[in-house]
C-alpha cells in the first residue's frame, strides 16, 4: 500500500472511514426516497419542506450541544450510539412508508430526532479523526475520509433512484436504516491504543459552551474563515440550488444539469486525491486561495450556460473546493486542543450552516426582482468577497502546519475492549 493510503493500516481510522462511508452512501438514497414517499402521500411540496425543514432545524438547534457532548464522552461511543439511533428512526420512518401509515406529522417528528442525532454525530465523527492515528497522517486521512464520502453520496443519489423506481421509496428508506446498522457495527470496531486520558473537571453544560466559544473567537484565522462561509455558502447554495435549475431548463436542460452537478463531485473526488499529496506549510491560506475557484463556475452559469462551458468549470471549481476542505479540516485537527475540538466544530458547522436556509429563501425573490443571471452574478461577488475577506488577515495567510514526527506502525488493538483515550498525536495540538 502507498504512502497515500498509508492511514487505512491504522484499523481505529479504517472502522471510521468505512464506517463513514457507508452511512453516506445511506445518506445519498435517503432524499430522493423521503421526497417521493412524501410526495406519494400528499403530493405537497409545502409538506416536503416541513418535513426537511424539521430536520434542518434541529439539527441547527442542537449542534453546540453536540459538540459539548462529543469533548465529554469517548467520541467513538458516541457516533457509535447516534448510528443506532439513525437506524431506529429510519427504520420507524421505512415501517410507516412501507404499511401505509405515515403522515406529516409523524414524519416531521422522526425527521426532527434524526436531525438531533446528526447534530451529535457530525462533532464527534470530525473530532474523532486525529484520535485514530498520528497527527503525521491527518492530511491524507482527511482526504481519504472526504474521498469516500462524496462517492459515496454520488453512489447513494443514483442507488436512490434506481430503488425508487424498482421498489418504491418505502425500501429506499429501509436501505438508508441498513446502512446506519452496518456503519455502527463498524464503530463498535473502533479500538483506540493510546493511554486513557486524564478525567477533566465538568461544569455545567453552558460553562463548557463558554470555554469553546473563547476557543473559537480566540483564533483570528477560525472565526475569519467562518464570518466568510456564512455567506458564501448561503450565496452559492441560492444560486446553484434555487436558481440553477430555472437557469438550466432556460438553455441547457435538466439532463445537461445533472451532468454538470455530476461533473463536480467528479472534480471534488480528483480534488481528494490530488490534496493527499501536498505537502505546503501554509495549507490553509492555499485551501483559502482555491475557494476562488466557485466564481468561474457561477459567472459561467450566468453569462455563459451551456455544456461545454459548465462541465469544465464545474469540474475545476469541485476540485478547488476539495483542496480548501481538506486544508480547514488538517488545520483545526492540528491547531485546536483535542480535548476541545468538538466544540470548536460545532460553533464552526453552526456559523457554516446557520445562513443557508435565508439562502435559498432569498434567492427567488432576488432572481424574481433582477433575473436569473444577474442574480447568480451577485453570488459569484459574494463568493469573490468572502475568499478576500479570508485572504486579507494576515493570520489566515501565514498560518502554517509544522511537520509532525514521522507517524510508526500501527500497534495492534488493545485486549480491553474499553480502552479509551487521546493519540500522543493529539495531544501535540495546542493554541497558536
Amino acid at each position: 500500500m502507498s504512502d497515500t493510503f498509508a492511514p487505512l493500516r491504522h484499523a481505529p481510522f479504517r472502522n471510521l472511514a468505512i464506517g463513514t462511508f457507508v452511512t453516506r452512501l445511506g445518506n445519498g438514497v435517503a432524499p430522493i426516497a423521503l421526497a417521493f414517499a412524501v410526495l406519494d402521500l400528499t403530493g405537497s411540496v409545502r409538506d416536503l419542506g416541513l418535513v426537511v425543514g424539521a430536520r434542518s432545524l434541529c439539527n441547527v438547534l442542537f449542534l453546540l450541544y453536540g459538540g459539548v457532548i462529543a469533548d465529554r464522552l469517548p467520541r467513538h461511543r458516541v457516533i457509535l450510539l447516534t448510528g443506532v439511533m439513525a437506524a431506529v428512526t429510519q427504520g420507524a420512518v421505512a415501517t410507516l412508508v412501507l404499511t401505509h401509515t405515515a403522515s406529516i406529522g409523524t414524519l416531521m417528528a422522526l425527521g426532527a430526532v434524526n436531525g438531533i442525532v446528526t447534530a451529535f454525530e457530525l462533532p464527534a465523527a470530525s473530532a474523532l479523526i486525529p484520535q485514530t492515528l498520528p497527527a503525521g497522517l491527518l492530511q491524507q486521512a482527511n482526504a481519504l475520509n472526504r474521498f469516500g464520502i462524496n462517492g459515496a453520496m454520488i453512489g447513494g443519489a443514483s442507488l436512490g433512484g434506481i430503488l425508487v423506481a424498482a421498489v418504491g421509496p418505502g425500501w429506499g428508506l429501509a436501505a438508508d436504516a441498513a446502512t446506519f446498522a452496518l456503519g455502527a457495527a463498524l464503530f463498535a470496531r473502533i479500538r483506540l491504543t493510546a493511554p486513557a486520558e486524564r478525567p477533566r473537571a465538568r461544569g455545567n453544560p453552558l460553562g463548557e459552551l463558554r470555554v469553546g466559544w473563547t476557543e473559537f473567537r480566540s483564533r483570528t484565522w477560525l472565526w475569519v474563515v467562518v464570518v466568510a462561509f456564512t455567506f458564501m455558502n448561503a450565496a452559492w447554495v441560492g444560486a446553484v440550488g434555487v436558481v440553477g435549475p430555472s437557469l438550466a431548463d432556460a438553455s441547457i436542460g435538466r439532463g445537461a444539469w445533472g451532468v454538470v452537478l455530476a461533473g463536480q463531485t467528479a472534480g471534488m473526488l480528483v480534488g481528494a486525491l490530488v490534496a493527499m499529496r501536498l505537502r505546503i506549510r501554509r495549507l490553509l491560506f492555499v485551501g483559502c486561495a482555491c475557494m476562488l475557484g466557485w466564481v468561474p463556475f457561477l459567472v459561467a452559469l450566468a453569462e455563459a450556460p451551456v455544456l461545454v462551458v459548465l462541465l469544465p468549470a464545474a469540474f475545476l471549481g469541485g476540485l478547488a473546493v476539495e483542496q480548501f476542505g481538506v486544508a480547514w479540516e488538517t488545520t483545526m485537527q492540528r491547531h485546536i486542543p483535542a480535548d476541545k475540538l468538538a466544540r470548536v466544530y460545532s460553533y464552526d458547522m453552526l456559523g457554516s450552516f446557520i445562513a443557508i436556509p435565508l439562502g435559498q429563501v432569498v434567492a427567488g425573490p432576488v432572481a424574481l426582482a433582477a433575473g436569473d443571471a444577474a442574480a447568480v452574478l451577485g453570488a459569484a461577488g459574494i463568493v469573490l468577497a468572502g475568499t478576500l475577506f479570508m485572504l486579507a488577515s494576515r493570520d489566515v495567510r501565514q498560518l502554517v502546519i509544522e511537520p509532525a514526527p514521522a507517524p510508526e506502525p500501527p500497534a495492534a488493538a488493545p485486549a480491553d475492549p474499553e480502552a479509551t483515550g487521546e493519540p500522543a498525536a493529539s495531544e501535540a495540538a495546542a493554541p497558536r
